[in-house]
């Protein structure tokens, strides 16, 4: 009886430790991504923007990294969201600077104002949002 007792309750404690959850190791704080500025650019495209035209204004907007030296990273996407919250907006873009002082010096530039001539005209809708992360 005593067997079958120590049986039961090593089986149940097994059982029970299976469930809980492993350790989860801590976020290791990035220094880089906690100090830098991202800006984040979502566009809608008009109706009359044909796929060749913006490829072209998506083109332009990856060369910009090689004429601004204030951009340390370029990343861009089309929407895929199943969630329907869009709002029209398809393509997203996302520059990283070192700080603030680098994102406006970057808003002047020439290059950007090009840009921004290129891919005026095709925009039904434009959103754009600084952060630096606060996350911890």
């Amino acid at each position: 009886m005593k067997q079958t007792l120590v049986l039961l309750t090593v089986s149940l404690m097994l059982t029970v430790s299976s469930f809980a959850e492993p350790p989860r190791k801590p976020l290791k704080k990035s220094v880089t991504a906690a100090t830098t500025l991202q800006h984040v650019v979502l566009f809608k495209f008009k109706p009359e923007a044909t796929p060749e035209k913006v490829n072209e204004i998506v083109a332009a907007f990856e060369a910009l990294p090689s004429k601004i030296k204030e951009i340390k990273s370029f990343q861009w996407g089309t929407n895929n969201s199943p969630e329907n919250l869009n709002k029209g907006l398809t393509h997203a873009f996302i520059l990283t600077f070192d700080n603030e002082k680098d994102r406006d010096a970057y808003l002047p530039h020439p290059a950007h104002k090009e840009f921004g001539k290129i891919v005026g005209p095709w925009l039904a809708d434009v959103t754009v949002v600084d952060f630096t992360n606060k996350a911890k």
